[in-house]
Protein backbone atom coordinates (compact mmCIF):
# COMPACT_ATOMS: atom_id res chain seq x y z
CA UNK A 1 0.00 0.00 0.00
CA UNK A 2 1.41 3.39 -0.99
CA UNK A 3 1.90 6.30 1.41
CA UNK A 4 -1.13 8.14 0.00
CA UNK A 5 -3.40 5.10 0.39
CA UNK A 6 -2.04 4.44 3.88
CA UNK A 7 -2.67 8.04 4.93
CA UNK A 8 -6.25 7.84 3.59
CA UNK A 9 -6.88 4.54 5.39
CA UNK A 10 -5.45 5.72 8.72
CA UNK A 11 -7.48 8.96 8.55
CA UNK A 12 -10.73 6.95 8.34
CA UNK A 13 -11.90 9.03 5.37
CA UNK A 14 -11.70 12.32 7.31
CA UNK A 15 -10.56 15.47 5.55
CA UNK A 16 -7.28 17.04 6.57
CA UNK A 17 -9.12 19.97 8.12
CA UNK A 18 -11.43 17.73 10.17
CA UNK A 19 -8.53 15.56 11.29
CA UNK A 20 -6.56 18.63 12.35
CA UNK A 21 -9.53 19.93 14.34
CA UNK A 22 -9.84 16.61 16.18
CA UNK A 23 -6.14 16.33 17.01
CA UNK A 24 -6.09 19.88 18.36
CA UNK A 25 -8.24 18.72 21.28
CA UNK A 26 -5.78 15.97 22.29
CA UNK A 27 -3.46 17.35 24.98
CA UNK A 28 -1.90 14.33 26.68
CA UNK A 29 1.71 14.15 25.46
CA UNK A 30 1.70 10.33 25.42
CA UNK A 31 -1.38 10.32 23.20
CA UNK A 32 0.29 12.91 20.99
CA UNK A 33 3.41 10.79 20.71
CA UNK A 34 1.34 7.79 19.67
CA UNK A 35 -0.52 9.86 17.07
CA UNK A 36 2.72 11.07 15.50
CA UNK A 37 3.80 7.47 14.90
CA UNK A 38 0.71 6.42 12.94
CA UNK A 39 1.70 7.83 9.54
CA UNK A 40 3.40 10.81 7.93
CA UNK A 41 0.18 12.84 7.67
CA UNK A 42 -0.60 12.42 11.38
CA UNK A 43 3.03 13.25 12.20
CA UNK A 44 2.79 16.51 10.27
CA UNK A 45 -0.55 17.47 11.84
CA UNK A 46 0.84 16.80 15.30
CA UNK A 47 3.87 18.90 14.43
CA UNK A 48 1.75 21.87 13.36
CA UNK A 49 -0.85 21.68 16.13
CA UNK A 50 1.23 20.82 19.22
CA UNK A 51 0.90 23.75 21.65
CA UNK A 52 2.90 22.54 24.67
CA UNK A 53 6.13 20.60 25.07
CA UNK A 54 8.02 19.50 28.18
CA UNK A 55 11.74 18.80 27.76
CA UNK A 56 12.90 16.79 30.77
CA UNK A 57 16.59 17.62 30.24
CA UNK A 58 17.79 20.70 28.39
CA UNK A 59 20.70 18.75 26.83
CA UNK A 60 18.48 16.04 25.33
CA UNK A 61 17.75 18.10 22.24
CA UNK A 62 18.56 21.48 20.71
CA UNK A 63 16.44 24.61 20.26
CA UNK A 64 16.80 24.32 16.50
CA UNK A 65 15.42 20.77 16.50
CA UNK A 66 12.51 21.84 18.67
CA UNK A 67 11.69 24.73 16.33
CA UNK A 68 11.75 22.44 13.30
CA UNK A 69 9.60 19.79 14.97
CA UNK A 70 7.01 22.09 16.61
CA UNK A 71 7.01 25.53 14.97
CA UNK A 72 3.73 26.72 16.52
CA UNK A 73 4.41 26.10 20.20
CA UNK A 74 2.68 28.35 22.70
CA UNK A 75 4.01 26.80 25.91
CA UNK A 76 7.43 25.37 26.83
CA UNK A 77 8.62 23.67 30.02
CA UNK A 78 12.37 23.14 30.16
CA UNK A 79 14.28 21.35 32.92
CA UNK A 80 17.99 21.79 33.53
CA UNK A 81 19.96 20.28 36.41
CA UNK A 82 19.08 16.79 37.65
CA UNK A 83 16.89 16.52 40.75
CA UNK A 84 19.95 15.60 42.80
CA UNK A 85 21.17 19.19 42.42
CA UNK A 86 18.51 20.27 44.95
CA UNK A 87 20.42 18.36 47.63
CA UNK A 88 23.90 19.53 46.57
CA UNK A 89 24.74 16.12 45.12
CA UNK A 90 25.46 17.46 41.63
CA UNK A 91 28.35 19.98 41.28
CA UNK A 92 27.10 23.56 41.36
CA UNK A 93 28.70 24.30 37.99
CA UNK A 94 27.28 21.21 36.26
CA UNK A 95 25.34 23.27 33.72
CA UNK A 96 21.73 23.90 32.85
CA UNK A 97 22.18 27.31 31.23
CA UNK A 98 19.08 28.75 29.59
CA UNK A 99 20.94 31.22 27.33
CA UNK A 100 20.98 29.15 24.12
CA UNK A 101 17.28 28.47 24.46
CA UNK A 102 16.41 32.08 25.16
CA UNK A 103 18.42 33.25 22.15
CA UNK A 104 16.59 30.80 19.88
CA UNK A 105 13.23 31.76 21.33
CA UNK A 106 13.93 35.43 20.64
CA UNK A 107 14.44 34.70 16.94
CA UNK A 108 11.72 32.10 16.34
CA UNK A 109 8.67 30.56 18.02
CA UNK A 110 6.47 33.55 17.35
CA UNK A 111 3.57 32.01 19.26
CA UNK A 112 5.42 31.17 22.51
CA UNK A 113 3.89 33.00 25.44
CA UNK A 114 4.19 30.59 28.39
CA UNK A 115 7.62 29.67 29.77
CA UNK A 116 8.52 27.34 32.62
CA UNK A 117 12.23 26.94 33.45
CA UNK A 118 13.09 24.52 36.25
CA UNK A 119 16.50 24.08 37.95
CA UNK A 120 18.22 26.25 35.36
CA UNK A 121 20.75 29.07 35.40
CA UNK A 122 18.98 32.22 34.20
CA UNK A 123 20.79 35.56 34.10
CA UNK A 124 19.43 39.10 34.04
CA UNK A 125 20.62 39.42 30.44
CA UNK A 126 18.62 36.27 29.57
CA UNK A 127 15.51 37.87 31.02
CA UNK A 128 16.21 41.07 29.11
CA UNK A 129 16.45 39.18 25.81
CA UNK A 130 13.23 37.32 26.60
CA UNK A 131 11.42 40.54 27.44
CA UNK A 132 12.60 42.28 24.29
CA UNK A 133 11.29 39.43 22.18
CA UNK A 134 8.10 38.51 24.08
CA UNK A 135 6.96 41.48 26.21
CA UNK A 136 3.89 42.07 24.06
CA UNK A 137 2.53 38.52 24.40
CA UNK A 138 4.20 36.99 27.50
CA UNK A 139 1.48 35.57 29.75
CA UNK A 140 3.33 33.17 32.02
CA UNK A 141 6.89 33.10 33.35
CA UNK A 142 7.88 30.38 35.80
CA UNK A 143 11.43 30.33 37.18
CA UNK A 144 11.27 27.35 39.52
CA UNK A 145 14.35 26.47 41.60
CA UNK A 146 16.43 28.62 39.25
CA UNK A 147 19.48 30.77 40.03
CA UNK A 148 21.72 33.40 38.47
CA UNK A 149 19.33 36.35 38.26
CA UNK A 150 18.45 39.32 40.46
CA UNK A 151 15.53 41.61 41.18
CA UNK A 152 16.91 43.89 38.44
CA UNK A 153 16.08 41.17 35.93
CA UNK A 154 12.63 40.81 37.44
CA UNK A 155 12.14 44.56 37.10
CA UNK A 156 12.66 44.25 33.34
CA UNK A 157 9.86 41.67 33.29
CA UNK A 158 7.33 43.43 35.49
CA UNK A 159 7.81 46.89 33.97
CA UNK A 160 7.40 45.70 30.36
CA UNK A 161 5.10 42.67 30.32
CA UNK A 162 1.59 44.07 30.73
CA UNK A 163 -0.18 40.83 29.76
CA UNK A 164 1.51 38.75 32.46
CA UNK A 165 -0.94 36.43 34.23
CA UNK A 166 1.55 34.23 36.10
CA UNK A 167 4.88 35.12 37.72
CA UNK A 168 6.29 32.10 39.54
CA UNK A 169 9.64 32.21 41.38
CA UNK A 170 9.25 29.47 43.99
CA UNK A 171 12.47 28.22 45.63
CA UNK A 172 14.66 30.25 43.27
CA UNK A 173 17.91 31.80 44.46
CA UNK A 174 17.49 35.50 43.67
CA UNK A 175 19.92 38.32 44.35
CA UNK A 176 17.83 41.01 46.01
CA UNK A 177 18.72 44.62 45.22
CA UNK A 178 15.42 46.34 45.94
CA UNK A 179 11.66 45.85 45.81
CA UNK A 180 11.03 47.92 42.69
CA UNK A 181 10.07 44.83 40.67
CA UNK A 182 7.02 44.23 42.87
CA UNK A 183 6.03 47.90 42.81
CA UNK A 184 6.15 47.94 38.99
CA UNK A 185 4.01 44.82 38.90
CA UNK A 186 1.47 46.47 41.17
CA UNK A 187 1.42 49.67 39.10
CA UNK A 188 1.32 48.14 35.62
CA UNK A 189 -0.63 44.89 35.82
CA UNK A 190 -4.39 44.44 36.01
CA UNK A 191 -4.79 40.82 34.85
CA UNK A 192 -2.41 38.93 37.17
CA UNK A 193 -3.80 35.59 38.36
CA UNK A 194 -0.82 33.96 40.09
CA UNK A 195 2.09 35.53 41.97
CA UNK A 196 4.55 33.18 43.67
CA UNK A 197 7.86 34.00 45.37
CA UNK A 198 7.42 31.35 48.06
CA UNK A 199 10.53 29.86 49.70
CA UNK A 200 12.80 32.61 48.40
CA UNK A 201 14.97 35.01 50.39
CA UNK A 202 13.18 38.09 49.11
CA UNK A 203 12.64 40.45 52.04
CA UNK A 204 12.17 43.91 50.53
CA UNK A 205 8.44 43.38 50.07
CA UNK A 206 6.08 46.31 50.58
CA UNK A 207 2.70 45.09 51.79
CA UNK A 208 1.09 48.12 50.14
CA UNK A 209 2.20 46.78 46.75
CA UNK A 210 0.50 43.47 47.52
CA UNK A 211 -2.64 45.33 48.52
CA UNK A 212 -2.55 47.33 45.29
CA UNK A 213 -2.20 44.12 43.27
CA UNK A 214 -5.30 42.75 45.01
CA UNK A 215 -7.26 45.91 44.21
CA UNK A 216 -6.15 46.13 40.57
CA UNK A 217 -6.12 42.44 39.63
CA UNK A 218 -9.67 41.16 40.01
CA UNK A 219 -8.65 37.73 38.70
CA UNK A 220 -5.94 37.10 41.32
CA UNK A 221 -6.50 33.56 42.59
CA UNK A 222 -3.11 32.57 44.03
CA UNK A 223 -0.50 34.37 46.14
CA UNK A 224 2.50 32.57 47.63
CA UNK A 225 5.02 34.86 49.33
CA UNK A 226 8.15 34.87 51.47
CA UNK A 227 8.19 36.06 55.09
CA UNK A 228 5.79 38.94 55.61
CA UNK A 229 4.02 39.79 58.86
CA UNK A 230 0.46 38.56 58.54
CA UNK A 231 -0.98 41.62 60.27
CA UNK A 232 0.35 43.78 57.45
CA UNK A 233 -1.78 41.79 55.00
CA UNK A 234 -5.17 42.61 56.54
CA UNK A 235 -5.89 45.12 53.76
CA UNK A 236 -4.72 42.68 51.11
CA UNK A 237 -7.08 39.94 52.34
CA UNK A 238 -9.99 42.39 52.37
CA UNK A 239 -9.32 43.41 48.75
CA UNK A 240 -8.47 39.94 47.36
CA UNK A 241 -12.04 38.72 46.99
CA UNK A 242 -11.17 36.16 44.29
CA UNK A 243 -8.18 34.65 46.14
CA UNK A 244 -8.32 30.86 46.41
CA UNK A 245 -4.75 30.11 47.52
CA UNK A 246 -2.39 31.74 50.01
CA UNK A 247 1.00 30.44 51.19
CA UNK A 248 3.73 32.08 53.24
CA UNK A 249 3.52 34.97 55.65
CA UNK A 250 4.85 34.93 59.20
CA UNK A 251 3.89 35.74 62.79
CA UNK A 252 5.68 38.07 65.19
CA UNK A 253 6.53 36.13 68.34
CA UNK A 254 5.21 38.55 70.93
CA UNK A 255 3.82 36.89 74.04
CA UNK A 256 0.61 38.50 75.27
CA UNK A 257 -0.28 40.05 71.93
CA UNK A 258 -1.67 37.00 70.17
CA UNK A 259 -5.25 38.31 70.24
CA UNK A 260 -4.30 40.89 67.62
CA UNK A 261 -4.42 38.15 64.97
CA UNK A 262 -8.18 37.92 65.47
CA UNK A 263 -8.51 40.84 63.06
CA UNK A 264 -7.09 38.72 60.21
CA UNK A 265 -9.89 37.36 58.05
CA UNK A 266 -9.22 35.29 54.95
CA UNK A 267 -11.07 35.87 51.65
CA UNK A 268 -14.34 33.92 51.23
CA UNK A 269 -13.10 31.71 48.36
CA UNK A 270 -9.85 30.63 50.05
CA UNK A 271 -9.48 26.84 49.82
CA UNK A 272 -5.69 26.29 49.74
CA UNK A 273 -3.61 27.53 52.66
CA UNK A 274 -0.10 27.26 54.09
CA UNK A 275 1.06 29.56 56.91
CA UNK A 276 4.74 29.72 57.87
CA UNK A 277 5.93 29.56 61.50
CA UNK A 278 2.42 29.24 62.89
CA UNK A 279 2.24 28.06 66.49
CA UNK A 280 -0.47 26.79 68.81
CA UNK A 281 -1.62 30.30 69.77
CA UNK A 282 -2.07 31.41 66.15
CA UNK A 283 -3.79 28.21 65.02
CA UNK A 284 -7.34 29.54 65.68
CA UNK A 285 -6.85 31.94 62.77
CA UNK A 286 -7.58 28.97 60.49
CA UNK A 287 -10.65 27.66 62.29
CA UNK A 288 -13.26 29.89 60.54
CA UNK A 289 -12.26 28.61 57.08
CA UNK A 290 -11.08 25.11 58.05
CA UNK A 291 -14.16 23.33 56.75
CA UNK A 292 -13.67 24.92 53.31
CA UNK A 293 -10.00 23.99 52.92
CA UNK A 294 -9.07 21.57 50.16
CA UNK A 295 -5.31 21.94 50.61
CA UNK A 296 -3.40 22.54 53.84
CA UNK A 297 0.38 22.88 54.17
CA UNK A 298 1.77 22.64 57.71
CA UNK A 299 5.37 21.80 56.79
CA UNK A 300 6.76 25.05 58.18
CA UNK A 301 4.57 25.42 61.25
CA UNK A 302 5.48 25.01 64.93
CA UNK A 303 2.56 22.72 65.70
CA UNK A 304 3.00 19.55 67.73
CA UNK A 305 1.15 16.26 67.28
CA UNK A 306 -1.84 17.29 69.39
CA UNK A 307 -2.17 20.56 67.46
CA UNK A 308 -2.20 18.66 64.18
CA UNK A 309 -4.97 16.43 65.47
CA UNK A 310 -7.04 19.38 66.65
CA UNK A 311 -6.72 21.24 63.35
CA UNK A 312 -7.08 18.35 60.89
CA UNK A 313 -10.31 17.09 62.42
CA UNK A 314 -11.84 20.45 61.46
CA UNK A 315 -10.91 19.98 57.77
CA UNK A 316 -13.25 17.31 56.36
CA UNK A 317 -12.85 18.47 52.75
CA UNK A 318 -9.07 18.21 52.54
CA UNK A 319 -7.78 16.76 49.29
CA UNK A 320 -4.10 17.69 49.77
CA UNK A 321 -2.22 17.59 53.09
CA UNK A 322 1.46 18.43 53.49
CA UNK A 323 3.06 18.03 56.91
CA UNK A 324 6.20 16.95 58.77
CA UNK A 325 6.43 13.66 60.62
CA UNK A 326 5.64 15.51 63.84
CA UNK A 327 2.04 14.76 62.83
CA UNK A 328 2.71 11.30 64.23
CA UNK A 329 0.64 8.17 63.88
CA UNK A 330 -2.08 9.82 65.97
CA UNK A 331 -2.43 12.67 63.49
CA UNK A 332 -2.60 10.26 60.57
CA UNK A 333 -5.33 8.29 62.30
CA UNK A 334 -7.32 11.51 62.75
CA UNK A 335 -6.80 12.31 59.04
CA UNK A 336 -7.95 8.80 58.09
CA UNK A 337 -11.13 9.24 60.13
CA UNK A 338 -12.01 12.77 58.99
CA UNK A 339 -10.48 13.41 55.55
CA UNK A 340 -12.19 10.91 53.26
CA UNK A 341 -11.53 13.03 50.16
CA UNK A 342 -7.74 13.04 50.64
CA UNK A 343 -5.91 12.50 47.35
CA UNK A 344 -2.38 13.69 48.12
CA UNK A 345 -0.42 13.24 51.35
CA UNK A 346 3.18 14.36 51.80
CA UNK A 347 5.02 13.79 55.09
CA UNK A 348 8.51 15.30 55.23
CA UNK A 349 11.05 14.59 57.96
CA UNK A 350 11.04 16.87 60.98
CA UNK A 351 13.61 19.54 61.75
CA UNK A 352 14.94 19.76 65.29
CA UNK A 353 15.88 23.40 64.89
CA UNK A 354 12.30 24.29 63.97
CA UNK A 355 11.03 22.63 67.11
CA UNK A 356 8.97 20.09 65.18
CA UNK A 357 10.16 16.99 66.99
CA UNK A 358 8.33 15.64 70.02
CA UNK A 359 7.85 12.27 71.61
CA UNK A 360 4.69 11.57 69.61
CA UNK A 361 6.09 12.79 66.29
CA UNK A 362 6.83 9.41 64.79
CA UNK A 363 5.27 8.03 61.63
CA UNK A 364 5.28 4.26 61.31
CA UNK A 365 3.33 1.32 59.94
CA UNK A 366 0.47 2.19 62.30
CA UNK A 367 -0.21 5.56 60.70
CA UNK A 368 0.27 4.35 57.13
CA UNK A 369 -2.11 1.45 57.60
CA UNK A 370 -4.74 3.82 58.96
CA UNK A 371 -4.36 6.16 55.99
CA UNK A 372 -4.57 3.30 53.49
CA UNK A 373 -7.78 1.96 55.02
CA UNK A 374 -9.39 5.34 55.67
CA UNK A 375 -8.47 7.41 52.59
CA UNK A 376 -9.48 5.29 49.63
CA UNK A 377 -9.14 8.15 47.10
CA UNK A 378 -5.40 8.53 47.76
CA UNK A 379 -3.41 9.09 44.55
CA UNK A 380 -0.09 10.39 45.92
CA UNK A 381 1.76 9.31 49.06
CA UNK A 382 5.27 10.51 49.95
CA UNK A 383 6.44 9.77 53.48
CA UNK A 384 9.48 9.60 55.75
CA UNK A 385 8.90 6.78 58.24
CA UNK A 386 10.71 5.77 61.41
CA UNK A 387 9.45 2.20 61.15
CA UNK A 388 7.67 0.10 58.56
CA UNK A 389 6.45 -3.48 58.13
CA UNK A 390 5.45 -5.74 55.29
CA UNK A 391 1.88 -5.72 56.57
CA UNK A 392 1.65 -1.92 56.22
CA UNK A 393 2.84 -2.06 52.61
CA UNK A 394 0.40 -4.89 51.93
CA UNK A 395 -2.37 -2.71 53.37
CA UNK A 396 -1.52 0.04 50.89
CA UNK A 397 -1.60 -2.48 48.06
CA UNK A 398 -4.99 -3.74 49.23
CA UNK A 399 -6.81 -0.43 49.76
CA UNK A 400 -5.01 2.29 47.75
CA UNK A 401 -6.17 1.26 44.30
CA UNK A 402 -5.96 4.82 42.94
CA UNK A 403 -2.34 5.34 43.95
CA UNK A 404 -0.28 6.74 41.06
CA UNK A 405 2.78 8.00 42.95
CA UNK A 406 4.32 6.28 45.99
CA UNK A 407 7.51 7.40 47.74
CA UNK A 408 8.85 6.03 51.02
CA UNK A 409 12.05 6.86 52.87
CA UNK A 410 13.07 4.82 55.92
CA UNK A 411 14.84 7.16 58.32
CA UNK A 412 18.08 5.91 59.84
CA UNK A 413 17.46 7.65 63.18
CA UNK A 414 15.95 4.49 64.68
CA UNK A 415 18.42 1.65 65.04
CA UNK A 416 15.85 -1.11 65.39
CA UNK A 417 13.24 -1.70 62.73
CA UNK A 418 10.35 -4.06 63.44
CA UNK A 419 10.70 -6.09 60.27
CA UNK A 420 13.28 -6.32 57.49
CA UNK A 421 13.54 -7.19 54.65
CA UNK A 422 10.42 -5.75 53.04
CA UNK A 423 10.35 -8.01 49.98
CA UNK A 424 6.82 -9.37 50.43
CA UNK A 425 5.33 -6.00 51.32
CA UNK A 426 6.84 -4.32 48.27
CA UNK A 427 5.56 -7.12 46.05
CA UNK A 428 2.04 -6.81 47.48
CA UNK A 429 2.04 -3.03 47.07
CA UNK A 430 3.16 -3.17 43.45
CA UNK A 431 0.72 -5.95 42.60
CA UNK A 432 -2.17 -4.11 44.23
CA UNK A 433 -1.49 -0.57 42.96
CA UNK A 434 -1.85 -1.10 39.23
CA UNK A 435 -2.06 2.65 38.49
CA UNK A 436 1.44 3.42 39.83
CA UNK A 437 3.52 5.55 37.47
CA UNK A 438 6.12 6.92 39.91
CA UNK A 439 7.82 4.90 42.65
CA UNK A 440 10.53 5.70 45.20
CA UNK A 441 11.90 3.36 47.84
CA UNK A 442 14.81 4.57 49.97
CA UNK A 443 15.71 2.06 52.67
CA UNK A 444 18.87 0.91 54.44
CA UNK A 445 21.18 -2.08 53.94
CA UNK A 446 19.13 -5.21 54.48
CA UNK A 447 15.85 -3.48 53.70
CA UNK A 448 15.33 -5.27 50.39
CA UNK A 449 17.05 -8.43 49.16
CA UNK A 450 17.86 -9.39 45.58
CA UNK A 451 14.55 -11.26 45.54
CA UNK A 452 12.71 -8.08 46.48
CA UNK A 453 14.56 -6.11 43.83
CA UNK A 454 13.48 -8.73 41.32
CA UNK A 455 9.88 -8.23 42.46
CA UNK A 456 10.17 -4.51 41.68
CA UNK A 457 11.28 -5.31 38.15
CA UNK A 458 8.57 -7.91 37.64
CA UNK A 459 5.61 -5.95 38.98
CA UNK A 460 6.48 -2.39 37.85
CA UNK A 461 4.74 -2.75 34.52
CA UNK A 462 3.56 0.85 34.16
CA UNK A 463 6.09 2.75 36.29
CA UNK A 464 7.96 5.41 34.33
CA UNK A 465 10.08 7.06 37.08
CA UNK A 466 11.84 5.30 39.92
CA UNK A 467 14.20 6.20 42.78
CA UNK A 468 15.90 3.36 44.66
CA UNK A 469 18.19 3.76 47.65
CA UNK A 470 20.10 1.05 49.54
CA UNK A 471 18.27 -1.85 47.95
CA UNK A 472 19.47 -5.27 46.82
CA UNK A 473 22.44 -7.37 47.80
CA UNK A 474 24.41 -8.07 44.63
CA UNK A 475 24.65 -7.62 40.88
CA UNK A 476 22.27 -10.56 40.44
CA UNK A 477 19.44 -8.56 42.00
CA UNK A 478 20.06 -5.59 39.72
CA UNK A 479 20.16 -7.74 36.61
CA UNK A 480 16.94 -9.50 37.59
CA UNK A 481 15.34 -6.09 38.19
CA UNK A 482 16.44 -4.86 34.75
CA UNK A 483 14.70 -7.75 32.99
CA UNK A 484 11.41 -6.11 33.96
CA UNK A 485 10.26 -2.47 34.14
CA UNK A 486 9.15 -2.28 30.49
CA UNK A 487 7.92 1.32 30.82
CA UNK A 488 10.75 2.75 32.96
CA UNK A 489 12.14 5.93 31.39
CA UNK A 490 13.96 7.57 34.29
CA UNK A 491 15.94 5.76 37.02
CA UNK A 492 17.78 7.27 40.00
CA UNK A 493 19.78 5.16 42.46
CA UNK A 494 21.85 5.88 45.59
CA UNK A 495 23.91 3.86 48.02
CA UNK A 496 23.80 0.61 46.09
CA UNK A 497 26.25 -2.27 46.09
CA UNK A 498 26.28 -2.88 42.34
CA UNK A 499 29.33 -2.97 40.12
CA UNK A 500 29.91 -0.56 37.29
CA UNK A 501 29.70 -3.34 34.74
CA UNK A 502 26.37 -4.61 36.10
CA UNK A 503 24.93 -1.10 35.93
CA UNK A 504 25.97 -0.83 32.29
CA UNK A 505 24.39 -4.19 31.45
CA UNK A 506 21.20 -3.25 33.29
CA UNK A 507 20.89 -0.08 31.22
CA UNK A 508 21.00 -2.10 28.01
CA UNK A 509 18.21 -4.36 29.29
CA UNK A 510 15.89 -1.52 30.37
CA UNK A 511 14.55 -0.96 26.89
CA UNK A 512 12.51 2.21 27.60
CA UNK A 513 15.20 3.95 29.68
CA UNK A 514 16.06 7.50 28.65
CA UNK A 515 17.91 8.72 31.74
CA UNK A 516 19.84 7.23 34.65
CA UNK A 517 21.63 8.79 37.61
CA UNK A 518 23.57 6.67 40.09
CA UNK A 519 25.56 7.71 43.15
CA UNK A 520 27.34 5.19 45.33
CA UNK A 521 28.38 1.99 43.53
CA UNK A 522 31.53 -0.04 42.91
CA UNK A 523 33.19 2.45 40.58
CA UNK A 524 36.30 2.10 38.47
CA UNK A 525 38.78 4.97 38.51
CA UNK A 526 37.40 6.68 35.39
CA UNK A 527 34.25 4.80 34.49
CA UNK A 528 35.99 2.35 32.15
CA UNK A 529 33.52 -0.46 32.83
CA UNK A 530 30.65 1.64 31.48
CA UNK A 531 31.62 0.89 27.89
CA UNK A 532 28.91 -1.80 27.70
CA UNK A 533 26.21 0.87 27.60
CA UNK A 534 27.71 2.80 24.67
CA UNK A 535 25.16 3.40 21.92
CA UNK A 536 24.20 6.14 19.45
CA UNK A 537 22.58 9.24 20.93
CA UNK A 538 23.58 8.19 24.50
CA UNK A 539 25.62 10.68 26.53
CA UNK A 540 27.55 9.32 29.53
CA UNK A 541 28.96 11.60 32.21
CA UNK A 542 31.19 10.63 35.13
CA UNK A 543 31.48 12.71 38.29
CA UNK A 544 34.50 11.60 40.38
CA UNK A 545 34.34 11.40 44.20
CA UNK A 546 34.46 14.81 45.91
CA UNK A 547 34.12 16.52 49.29
CA UNK A 548 30.89 18.48 49.68
CA UNK A 549 28.40 19.74 52.25
CA UNK A 550 25.08 17.94 51.93
CA UNK A 551 22.07 20.26 52.02
CA UNK A 552 18.41 19.57 52.60
CA UNK A 553 15.62 21.13 50.54
CA UNK A 554 15.98 24.37 52.56
CA UNK A 555 19.70 24.74 51.79
CA UNK A 556 20.81 23.71 55.30
CA UNK A 557 23.64 21.22 56.01
CA UNK A 558 22.29 17.88 57.14
CA UNK A 559 25.37 15.69 57.25
CA UNK A 560 28.17 18.04 58.26
CA UNK A 561 31.07 19.52 56.33
CA UNK A 562 33.72 17.70 54.36
CA UNK A 563 31.56 14.70 53.50
CA UNK A 564 33.18 12.44 50.94
CA UNK A 565 30.70 11.97 48.13
CA UNK A 566 31.14 8.79 46.07
CA UNK A 567 31.40 8.76 42.30
CA UNK A 568 28.33 9.37 40.17
CA UNK A 569 27.11 8.32 36.75
CA UNK A 570 24.74 10.42 34.68
CA UNK A 571 23.65 9.09 31.30
CA UNK A 572 20.84 10.17 29.00
CA UNK A 573 19.61 10.13 25.42
CA UNK A 574 20.40 13.25 23.42
CA UNK A 575 19.57 14.21 19.85
CA UNK A 576 21.91 17.19 20.20
CA UNK A 577 25.06 15.15 20.76
CA UNK A 578 27.54 15.75 23.53
CA UNK A 579 27.24 19.14 25.18
CA UNK A 580 30.05 21.69 24.99
CA UNK A 581 29.81 23.32 28.43
CA UNK A 582 31.30 20.57 30.61
CA UNK A 583 32.81 21.91 33.85
CA UNK A 584 36.03 20.50 35.27
CA UNK A 585 34.01 18.53 37.81
CA UNK A 586 32.39 16.35 35.12
CA UNK A 587 34.13 13.93 32.75
CA UNK A 588 32.35 13.10 29.46
CA UNK A 589 32.79 9.43 28.54
CA UNK A 590 32.61 7.70 25.20
CA UNK A 591 31.41 10.48 22.84
CA UNK A 592 28.05 9.69 21.31
CA UNK A 593 27.47 9.58 17.58
CA UNK A 594 24.51 11.56 16.26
Amino acid sequence: MGDRSLNRAMSFGMSDLALECVIRYIDDPRDRDAISLVCRKWYNIDSLTRKHVTIALCYSTSPARLRKRFPNLESLKLKGKPRAAMFNLIPEDWGGYVKLWINEISEAFNCLKLFHFRRMIVTDSDLEVLVQARAAILEELKLEKCSGFSTSGLLKVTSSCRRLKTLFLEESSIEERDGDWLHELAMNNTILETLNFYMTELKDINFRDLELIAKNCHSLTSLKISDCELLELVGFFRAALTLEEFFGGSFNDQVGEIDKYSIVSFPPKLSRLGLSYMGKNEMPIIFPCASLLERLDLQYSFLDTEDHCQLIQRCPNLEVLEVRNVIGDSGLEIAAQNCKKLRRLRIERGEDELGMEDEQGVVSQRGLSAIAQGCLELEYLAVYVSDITNAALESIGTFSKNLCDFRLVLLDKEERITELPLDNGVRALLMGCQKLRRFALYLRPGGLTDIGLGYIGKYSVNIRWMLLGYVGESDMGLLEFSRGCPSLQKLEMRGCCFSEHALAVAVTQLTALRYIWVQGYKASSMGSDLSTMIRPFWNIEFIPPRNVVILDEFGRPVEGEGIEQPAQILAYYSLAGQRTDYPQTVVPLYPTSV
